[in-house]
């Protein structure tokens, strides 16, 4: 063989070798759910909390299901074995979140999104755990975007207030004070969060300020920056500042957290909190706009 033809041979192989990494590469859709859980942990196809399985919530969708009661420092490894899982090497992930969900992926990507993390073969084992991929790491995860229905970032006042169960782990993480203070919101790893506020309140829920969808109110659902939180509304209110769409100040100069944006305000006061195991509530609202850019 010439040296001509061993050189056009190598560059051949290694050409093919490119094209098939290059081909391996694969989009996935993570959903991190919220307080109660309910999917089976570390089965990636459990969409119990969610709906049906069957309904279409973005390219290769997966559930990144957590106890939904214990404390977000305390669960929070499942939510990087899934991100390590599907989110390192060549493959990328879009991610949406439900209330607590949005706390545990903002805890996750301040404290561990600058992390060294071992590039994992997406074949999850029944823990939820995937195997290595090369032996090579990577800093952080490969992340578009996270879309957040009713963020509790920001924490609740049903929280504060004990109207949920005291005793659970999770709820004490849910006061706002503690949930403000539990990591720097403004650290997103420059992940850009897109926060879905609903509004379709009752009357009990009044402890919450502002606008609310029956369990975290806008201050969170809407990013809103701040060691506490405040009453913001939608313009038809008169009666306290406006929640601004996008990552503008809001009405009375409040800002939102760094890589914060409001995609979506409930002027319309249609949307609750609930996903009543159907993608109901603002959790639908999210799905649609995960359907229609996630792929």
């Amino acid at each position: 063989m010439s040296r001509f033809t061993r050189i056009f041979v190598t560059l051949f192989v290694l050409s093919l070798t490119a094209v098939s990494g290059f081909a391996s590469a694969t989009n996935y859709t993570l959903w991190i759910n919220g307080r109660t859980g309910g999917g089976v942990v570390g089965n990636y196809n459990s969409f119990t909390y969610w709906g049906p399985d069957t309904t279409a919530a973005g390219i290769n969708k997966k559930s990144v299901n957590w106890d939904g009661y214990n404390s977000i420092s305390s669960q929070n490894g499942k939510i990087r074995d899934a991100l390590d899982c599907f989110c390192t090497g060549p493959n990328w992930c879009y991610v949406a979140t439900h209330s607590a969900g949005d706390l545990m992926m903002g805890y996750t990507l301040a404290n561990y999104g600058a992390s060294s993390r071992l590039k994992k073969n997406a074949s999850p084992n029944s823990a939820g755990v995937c195997g290595n991929s090369d032996g090579t790491s990577q800093t952080g995860w490969n992340i578009k975007w996270v879309r957040a229905a009713s963020g509790a970032g920001g924490g609740s006042e049903l929280s504060d207030a004990g109207s949920w169960a005291v005793s659970e782990p999770l709820v004490k993480d849910l006061k706002t004070t503690t949930a403000r203070a539990m990591y720097n919101h403004n650290n997103t790893a420059n992940v850009w969060f897109y926060m879905y506020a609903g509004a379709k309140g009752t009357l009990y829920s009044g402890i919450l300020p502002g606008q609310d969808d029956e369990a975290v109110a806008y201050h969170s659902t809407g990013g809103v920056a701040g060691s506490s939180g405040g009453s913001y509304c939608n313009p038809s209110d008169w009666f306290c500042n406006d929640l601004t769409l996008g990552t503008a100040a809001n009405e009375g100069g409040s800002a939102k957290w760094s890589f914060h944006s409001v995609s979506f305000r409930d002027d319309n006061e249609s949307h609750n909190h609930y996903a009543n195991g159907n993608w109901g509530g603002i959790v639908g609202v999210v799905r649609t706009a995960v359907v229609n850019s996630a792929n």
